[in-house]
């Protein structure tokens, strides 16, 4: 399951559950559509704290879509797990996508009001 919702700061992408290949190819084709319209600069609130890691065969398209957000504008992203697997995952592919200097990761077990955190990063720059 995944959701992509326009916001006053940009995108707020919300990812749960099993996505397999063909659900994140298809978030892949939706993503490209929506950001036709992005403003220059924005940011993206990403919401995984049901997901479970991605299949092999779907991790490309979600590199792919690190780096078309980021082309399209992105200047800041946070995201929101609590799943140790999942974390190592998203830190290692942002890493190989080369976004991980603009994105912040947030333990919403550890982090009580991770949401109002979160945000201030995405709006603000302050560092969670």
């Amino acid at each position: 399951m995944y959701r992509i919702e326009r916001k006053s700061y940009g995108y707020r992408l919300t990812f749960g559950e099993k996505i397999d290949a063909a659900e994140m190819k298809e978030w892949l084709e939706e993503s490209k559509v929506v950001l036709q319209t992005s403003t220059e600069q924005f940011g993206v609130f990403v919401d995984m704290r049901t997901l479970i890691p991605l299949r092999r065969d779907a991790q490309p398209f979600m590199q792919e879509g690190q780096k078309l957000y980021k082309r399209s504008g992105m200047v800041r992203s946070v995201v929101i797990l609590n799943n140790a697997a999942t974390t190592m995952q998203f830190r290692r592919i942002a890493k190989e996508t080369g976004i991980d200097e603009w994105e912040r990761y947030i333990d919403a077990d550890a982090v009580k009001n991770w949401e109002d955190v979160g945000l201030a990063w995405v709006r603000d720059g302050i560092e969670p």
